[in-house]
């Protein structure tokens, strides 16, 4: 049994900080001002745009080469800078030639934009909408790129795209992702900067109009204003693959999807300090009652064991084609086996009614987090 299970007491202590109190027993705050919805017709194209987008139609291997002055990118690591820099994206085309067009990219994140996690950090894409019309980029205006953040270690990458698959399979109240074989140019002496793995994360609009919805952001969302559906499972994955990165009511490395009726989905993102990645830059933070990502924590809704059930369910349901993500060639041996040995322990605890009672249903945070 994992230090996750064995920390119950702990867990109590971390969530005192949530405990009910007078504003949680009030009704759900009221939806934000927001331009009037376009009409159901509207939304369904809306939603069929956005499932059509080539980028994400395809898992095949993407070549795609940037060039930058990535010495000047690289060293803005102010996380509040949104400075741009000018790029070339190369990339190729329908008939299978290949194609470039300029944009502008930046650094991003947190934790690894910090030079002491990666030296080589997270970007951000921006590209003109007209220029990319009708290429592979059609349709974005923007999209998150996840870098390899040290040389030699893209395997994260490999990793972290098979988790987003893991919740693909789930449920399409989920980020698509696809994997890039990245070459970064240096714009002064055309030299190659790194040649390793990327993963193009879909862009928050766009899961929104597949799921006829657009991003919401709300002041400290509890539990009770998010479908509880989407809540539950969303925290149960999360908790099967060891990740505490992320906070419903701070919406870190979570999306808010509202919809027309007022419904709002939790979508999550973000997936490389989770246990089951397994990065060896992650840790989890000090104010949580575990030493190592590899722990898991629950960090979910009070449900009782019949509402989890058709959750539990539905992951049993999906236990082979989520054991077969882990088994591609592509990751080393030793990944493959610690990634079964972890997937299993978790698919155990579900066969295992007072396990599970222990690390989900008496841990569990009243209000939100």
């Amino acid at each position: 049994m994992n230090a996750g299970l064995r920390s119950v007491g702990a867990v109590l202590i971390a969530i005192g900080f949530f405990q009910l109190d007078s504003a949680a027993r009030q009704k759900q705050p009221p939806l934000q001002q927001q331009p009037s919805w376009p009409d159901a017709a509207t939304l369904a194209e809306r939603k069929r745009e956005a499932e059509r987008r080539r980028l994400f139609r395809s898992d095949e291997l993407l070549p795609v080469t940037l060039k930058a002055d990535f010495r000047a990118v690289m060293r803005d690591r102010n996380d509040d800078s949104v400075t741009t820099f000018p790029a070339t994206i190369s990339f190729p085309s329908a008939d299978g030639s290949v194609q470039s067009m300029p944009l502008r990219i930046r650094t991003r994140g947190h934790s690894r934009r910090n030079v002491r996690t990666c030296t080589f950090a997270p970007l951000r894409l921006e590209f003109d909408k007209a220029r990319a019309k009708g290429t592979l980029f059609d349709g974005h205006g923007a999209l998150k790129l996840g870098t390899h953040c040290r040389a030699g270690r893209q395997e994260i990458i490999l990793r972290e795209h098979a988790i987003y698959q893991m919740f693909n399979l789930l449920t399409p109240r989920s980020f698509r992702s696809r994997v890039a074989k990245m070459t970064y140019l240096d714009a002064a002496t055309g030299k190659v900067v790194a040649q390793e793995a990327g993963l193009f994360i879909e862009d928050d609009d766009d899961v929104a109009r597949r799921l006829e919805g657009r991003i919401t952001t709300v002041e400290k969302p509890l539990f009770v204003t998010i479908e509880p559906g989407s809540l539950n499972l969303l925290m149960l994955f999360e908790y099967m693959i060891g990740n505490t990165d992320f906070s419903i009511m701070e919406q870190h490395n979570v999306r808010l999807v509202q919809t027309p009726t007022g419904r709002r989905f939790a979508v999550p993102y973000d997936f490389d300090y989770s246990g089951l990645a397994d990065a060896d830059y992650a840790s989890p933070s000090k104010a949580l009652p575990i030493v190592s990502v590899r722990d898991r924590l629950f960090r979910g809704p009070c449900r009782t064991a019949a509402e989890w059930q058709p959750y539990v369910d539905q992951l049993r349901a999906a236990k082979s084609k989520v054991m077969e993500l882990f088994e591609a060639p592509e990751f080393s041996s030793s990944y493959r086996q610690g990634a079964r040995s972890y997937l299993e322990q978790f698919y155990r605890m579900l066969d295992q009614p007072s396990t599970l009672k222990r690390a989900i249903i008496d841990p569990c945070v009243k209000v939100g987090m």
